[in-house]
């Protein structure tokens, strides 16, 4: 493809993302310059230090070699999905991280992606693509630094300057090579506000996370019958996930602006999740109202779990 068309592209594919609602967005080159190779070597000993727990998948070669993904890629699209929404709970009830009030983001993202493969297979009909969300084995943060989307900050989430770190990633991978975006300049400076936030330690230092300390890997990922008491102790009325480091960030402290996509609104109840109901919702209502949900990744004993180890805490619900 002449450079002159590959730009002309570049650009149509990115106004195209945007359409589908993504924001930001930004192309990076495969297999990328200096930067993700110290991103694979972190990851590297991340694994080693066992800050994975039982995350097993997160060890998935794959995960450093983007050419396993798809065969032959060149580029790659990144694009954020804005999920800081105007709406705020209800002071006194249990807490759900802000990603699980809306639709399975997986299924959202997926979904998008895919319409905007198949544009792109209209525009050039030899286009290999694949759609990746979080759930594929991909560097998706590192991939979208590399593609200008946003930088890593030292709590381990995409910070972007005017949308803060609110952002569910994915990424469309293709055969063709496009011209890249500069990769985004990490501006956290001095700061390490979301490093004292975390009330179980969890980021053992800047840009580490140790999902062994982190109350949304307990309250998530960990199929144990009870949770460890130095996290069920620190729980502070977190029932799935935790915003804390995010809430602590003062790029999400300024005026953002609030996504209005329906896909992401939350569900009425889960700004007024009061314990004692929730406790006593039958499986099958546990099902009904976590139908499409990216939360349905608890099961519902795990669900009563988490309920039992807040109130069992005494710790209140909100401060």
């Amino acid at each position: 493809m002449a450079a002159g068309s590959a730009s002309t592209l570049a650009a149509r594919l990115r106004e195209e993302a945007r359409r589908l609602g993504f924001d930001p967005v930004g192309i990076a080159s495969v297999p990328g310059g200096e930067r993700m190779a110290l991103r694979s070597a972190a990851l590297a000993r991340w694994l080693q230090r066992g800050h994975q727990a039982d995350m097993a998948w997160m060890a998935d070669p794959r995960r450093r070699a983007v050419e396993t993904l798809l065969p032959g890629v060149r580029s790659l699209l990144a694009v954020g999905l804005s999920y800081h929404v105007g709406a705020q709970r209800t002071p006194g009830s249990l807490k759900v991280a802000r990603y699980g009030w809306g639709r399975d983001y997986h299924r959202v993202i997926d979904g998008r992606l895919r319409r905007l493969g198949r544009w792109l297979e209209r525009q050039v009909d030899t286009v290999g693509w694949r759609a990746c969300v979080d759930s594929a084995p991909l560097m998706d943060k590192a991939w979208a630094e590399e593609a200008g989307v946003g930088w890593i900050g030292k709590h381990g989430n995409l910070i972007h300057r005017r949308r803060g770190s609110w952002l569910l990633l994915g990424h469309l991978l293709t055969t063709l090579e496009l011209p890249a975006d500069a990769p985004a300049r990490p501006l956290c400076g001095s700061c390490s506000r979301c490093i004292p936030a975390c009330p179980t330690g969890a980021i053992s230092e800047p840009f580490v996370v140790d999902s062994r300390r982190c109350l949304a890997f307990h309250t998530i990922e960990n199929r144990d019958d009870a949770l460890p008491q130095p996290i069920a102790r620190q729980l502070q009325g977190w029932v799935a996930g935790c915003d804390l480091c995010q809430e602590a960030c003062p790029w999400n402290q300024q005026a953002l602006p609030a996504s209005d996509d329906p896909d992401l609104q939350p569900r009425p109840w889960w700004l007024n999740l009061r314990a004692e109901e929730a406790l006593g919702w039958s499986d099958a209502e546990w099902d009904e109202r976590l139908r499409a949900s990216a939360l349905r990744r608890i099961r519902p004993w795990m669900w009563r779990r988490n309920i039992l180890a807040v109130l069992e805490g005494g710790a209140e619900v909100d401060p």
